[in-house]
């Protein structure tokens, strides 16, 4: 719609009455376009889809933006939500950042001690489009989440910390977000299904949080537990043999590791739904299931836990799940992946041990195979 047009549209409805309760669900002049119609995140570049969104912003449509988020419509660019069971899809993978997020840090400094100079900066429809989330969809094209979280309400959401601590407590991720120095790095991502990504993640030192958390000495390791809203998220009722909710863990040493982050958002905005919000664990130099997406809870013990993939699969997910090249999965190759730098674009590169991280990390790993071997088997 041309950017006048539009205006005039607005200022009618800033003027015009409006008899009728926000609760109410808006049914008027809504035009349903045809399924061949493409969105709008198909059709326009990334800096035009967000010069719309400040374009809107200047034309003062604070209390329209407030009354279209109430009942569920927004425009595009705006994250779509669902109203008394109503849920309403998003247009495209840039509208799921929740419009509850804290926006307070945003866009972060980047850390520059952490770089990736061999490649580019993936595209960020690429990374927000091309994703596992299984809590949302975990049969037929697994890469396309976001279609799926409309229902999904990021905010409000607790951190409930457990196990061997000083004193269990519940904390509130909105509030544990402002009250953190957040950061920005840029970090290799390797899915244990040989592609990969560049992203610049906004987030903390997962260190940081383990020390507010103040767990015992005996403490030996550390487990993340995902969120398990089955009414939110569809891909949990539609796989009932799946042990819900997602877990994961760390050694203690592994995530007191200065690579080990806490991402809170990604290409300087608030992570959108299907990058794991409103926290999710950020490991780069392992392969992507161990950085668990939507956490809810932290628990701290002596021994080490039960992982989700590693008990479903031992054979196929090991505990540690470091990146190797040397290291096969048992149905495929690990020498190689297909790096994602931009949509219809794949380039075909070598996987570094884990991930191009062993200075920071290798010592943490004595005895990791250095040349060619068998699959995994721990």
């Amino acid at each position: 719609m041309p950017y006048l047009l539009l205006a005039r549209r607005i200022a009618l409805l800033r003027t015009a009455p409006f008899p009728y309760d926000t609760n109410d669900t808006i049914m008027a002049n809504i035009i349903l376009p045809p399924g061949w119609q493409l969105k709008e995140y198909q059709t326009t570049t990334e800096a035009a889809y967000h010069n719309r969104r400040a374009f809107l912003k200047t034309l003062g449509l604070g209390a329209i933006g407030l009354m279209t988020a109430a009942t569920g419509l927004g425009c595009a660019g705006e994250v779509h939500s669902s109203h008394a069971g109503a849920v309403v899809d998003p247009e495209g993978p840039l509208d799921t950042i929740p419009p509850n997020a804290p926006r307070d840090g945003y866009p972060a400094t980047r850390n520059t001690l952490y770089t990736v100079p061999e490649r580019p900066v993936s595209d960020r429809l690429v990374a927000s489009s091309y994703n596992n989330f299984y809590e949302f969809i975990n049969q037929g094209n697994l890469k396309r989440v976001w279609p799926h979280t409309g229902a999904y309400e990021a905010f409000p959401m607790t951190l409930e910390v457990a196990g061997l601590v000083e004193k269990p407590f519940t904390l509130d991720v909105g509030n544990l977000i402002v009250s953190m120095d957040l950061e920005e790095r840029l970090y290799r991502f390797r899915c244990v299904e040989a592609w990969s990504l560049t992203v610049p993640w906004t987030g903390f030192a997962l260190s940081k949080l383990i020390e507010r958390c103040k767990p015992l000495s005996k403490a030996t390791h550390v487990q993340f537990v995902s969120a398990n809203r089955p009414k939110q998220m569809p891909g949990i009722p539609s796989a009932p043999w799946y042990p819900w909710p997602y877990y994961e863990a760390l050694r203690m040493d592994e995530a007191m590791n200065e690579l080990a982050f806490v991402a809170t958002g990604l290409y300087g905005e608030p992570l959108p739904k299907q990058n794991g919000a409103p926290l999710r664990l950020v490991l780069p130099w392992k392969y992507g299931y161990k950085g668990a997406k939507a956490v809810v809870r932290i628990a701290f013990t002596d021994k080490q836990p039960k992982t989700f993939w590693n008990e479903l699969q031992p054979k196929e997910y090991g505990f540690l799940s470091n990146v190797n090249p040397n290291v096969p999965h048992p149905r495929w190759s690990q020498a190689t992946e297909k790096f994602l730098p931009r949509e219809g674009v794949e380039e075909r590169v070598p996987t570094q041990i884990f991930n191009g991280y062993d200075e920071w990390v290798g010592a943490l790993y004595p005895d990791t195979p250095r040349e060619p071997t068998r699959p995994m088997a721990r």
